[in-house]
């Protein structure tokens, strides 16, 4: 067997630990912070459970504390702000879901939240969500330092709003009457899925308290991860198998849209896919070894079936 292939298996071997550990982790946190009320706020509490709880790889979570762990940082603060970031991401899912929106049946492989409960439920579960998040970044047990909880909310504000993922959602729902070119597809893909991944490696900086200047090389890492998970995300829709996906595909052909795969085909997305993925790991490269997770995550962001 060849050093490459060896190295291969074992980038592989310590990714499929680091996501079951992650997964783990996220839920157990979860469980502690979601105990369930004994009055009628428990449909609330039940319906942030069956949507935060058991799904998902975390790939967030895992970019935030394997970045904090190669800085030095304890695992705990880590996955506190990993567990804020992921709340995020799930109530962008949930209200991204409503019918109002998407208007989607099926999320990581079950009934959306709206199906499961009711819309009314499943707006006020994305709501609360959210306010958990900087519930999580504001405590100190997440970082006894004030500097580093502000810069750490400040962070996620900016990557969930207008400047981040919620203007990217925008920029997305105008897509089904607008004709949108490869810089604007870029740009509203930075947004709406790149701003939460960006977000994730750069609030592992913040906890190993590595100032702005010294952040360039894991910034241009984040941003080449965050274009390339959105064409692998392309291509899963055109070639992906829903069960598989556990959401729908296809629907982005039938709604007209404009992709990185509609604007450079299959090959060609699959290639910028692979051209990202080596160009992220090559902004690592002064880390050496520290970095393998994080390389092994980016490899594991273009090559996922779901």
């Amino acid at each position: 067997m060849s050093e490459a292939v060896e190295l291969v298996g074992k980038d592989t071997a310590e990714l499929d630990e680091a996501f079951a550990r992650i997964q783990t982790d996220v839920d157990a946190l979860f469980d502690a912070l979601l105990p369930l009320p004994d009055d009628t706020r428990r449909p609330l509490v039940e319906a942030m459970r069956y949507s935060a709880m058991d799904g998902g790889k975390r790939v967030r979570p895992l970019l935030l504390v394997a970045t904090a762990e190669m800085l030095g940082v304890a695992r705990e603060p880590a996955l506190r702000a990993a567990c804020a970031v992921e709340a995020i991401h799930v109530y962008s899912l949930i209200h991204d879901d409503l019918p109002c929106m998407d208007d989607d049946d099926l999320r990581r492989g079950k009934p959306t939240l709206h199906k499961a409960f009711d819309e009314a439920t499943a707006v006020l579960a994305g709501d609360s969500l959210h306010a958990l998040a900087f519930e999580i970044l504001t405590d100190e047990e997440t970082s006894t330092d004030p500097f580093t909880r502000a810069e750490l909310t400040r962070t996620l504000a900016t990557a969930s709003g207008m400047n981040g993922m919620a203007g990217g959602q925008v920029m997305d729902m105008a897509a089904d009457s607008a004709t949108y070119d490869l810089p604007t597809i870029t740009r509203l893909q930075q947004l709406k899925t790149g701003a939460l991944l960006a977000a994730s490696v750069e609030m592992g900086a913040i906890l190993g308290k590595l100032q702005p200047e010294g952040r360039t090389s894991l910034r241009a890492y984040a941003r080449d991860v965050g274009l390339a998970f959105q064409i692998a995300d392309d291509l899963l829709d055109v070639e992906g198998d829903e069960e598989t996906v556990g959401k729908a595909v296809g629907k982005d052909s039938e709604q007209g849209k404009q992709t990185f795969v509609t604007l450079m085909g299959i090959e060609g997305a699959r290639n910028q896919a692979r051209a990202l993925m080596d160009q992220a790991a090559g902004h690592l490269a002064h880390y050496g070894s520290e970095a393998s997770l994080l390389i092994a995550l980016a490899r594991f962001i273009v090559e996922r079936d779901k």
